[in-house]
């Protein structure tokens, strides 16, 4: 079953050219598709999300919606429906000129008679192994007195620095963010999609000290222009560490809905010493998808 869902949504992309929406469907006889699906969060005004049903391998657009208050029900042509194996849901800019499905895919599911479950495991990743260590420090100046200022997603319990995050990888339309949650404020560490690599931001972020880039993996020092309301060099104890995962284009400068790992850091946490992430608030999008 698995395999003939990842089938079709590879058909998402190939018979691109070939998706239709209801307005070009030759028969005005209509049934209904109803959605009831948990953990999604509003875009925004920029992106809206878009379901499609497989049909004879190529994808059929049911509508697009912006509220998350489920259920939701969509009119869709009949004889499509009743042939449709597959439900693909996407993020789409709110303008959008292009009639395919983006890249960016966030819930599947193949129907079995009329009823289809989804989630985002295998369309995203599936975080159910996911792990995660980081250490306090600052190593981006050369003051040795604001080490909770920072945080490096790395493991040196072993006595050399090696990756802290043991995470799968990001099909396409999505990458890893960090996050500092400083006094209920998130704060970027960077996104990126290799978390044995530098992030994105390492050569180019306003917070680190001058001291250089800092470890070759993902992380940030709050050293310098702190956001408004907020003061660098800060003290990371207490605040909350989170990884999410962030469709491309980002829809949000806050962290998106999922968050495979979180940890509150320990109060009396020391620096330089590694510490281990939990299983973060949500690790899957799931829900039926219905045909009537």
């Amino acid at each position: 079953m698995k395999k003939k869902m990842i089938l079709a949504v590879l058909a998402l992309g190939i018979f691109a050219s070939s998706c239709s929406s209801d307005d070009d469907n030759t028969s005005s006889v209509n049934s209904n598709l109803t959605l009831n699906l948990d953990g999604l969060e509003a875009l925004g005004d920029d992106f809206v999300y878009e379901g499609w049903i497989i049909v004879d391998g190529s994808p059929v657009s049911t509508g697009t919606f912006s509220s998350v208050d489920f259920p939701q029900t969509f009119n869709v042509n009949s004889e499509q429906l009743a042939m449709a194996t597959t439900f693909v849901l996407s993020i789409e800019p709110a303008v959008d000129s292009d009639p395919a499905p983006a890249a960016t895919k966030i819930l599947a599911g193949d129907f079995s008679g009329t009823l289809a479950s989804v989630n985002s495991n295998g369309i995203v990743a599936d975080f159910s192994t996911s792990t995660g260590n980081y250490i306090l420090a600052t190593p981006t100046d050369v003051d040795d007195t604001n080490e909770e200022s920072g945080v490096w997603f790395l493991d040196n319990s072993s006595g050399s620095a090696v990756a802290g995050l043991d995470l799968p990888t990001l099909t396409d339309g999505w990458k890893y963010e960090g996050w500092a949650v400083i006094d209920g404020t998130p704060v970027s560490t960077g996104t990126f999609t290799d978390p044995t690599l530098a992030d994105d931001n390492a050569a180019t972020s306003v917070f680190k000290g001058d001291a250089g880039n800092g470890p070759d993996f993902p992380g940030e020092d709050y050293l310098q222009n702190a956001p408004a309301g907020m003061t660098f060099p800060t003290d990371l104890r207490g605040a909350t560490i989170v990884i999410s995962v962030e469709p491309v284009p980002d829809n949000s400068p806050t962290p998106f809905t999922l968050k495979p790992l979180a940890h509150v850091v320990p109060e009396e946490a020391s620096v330089r010493t590694t510490i281990s992430m939990e299983v973060g608030p949500v690790s899957v999008i799931s829900g039926t998808v219905t045909k009537s």
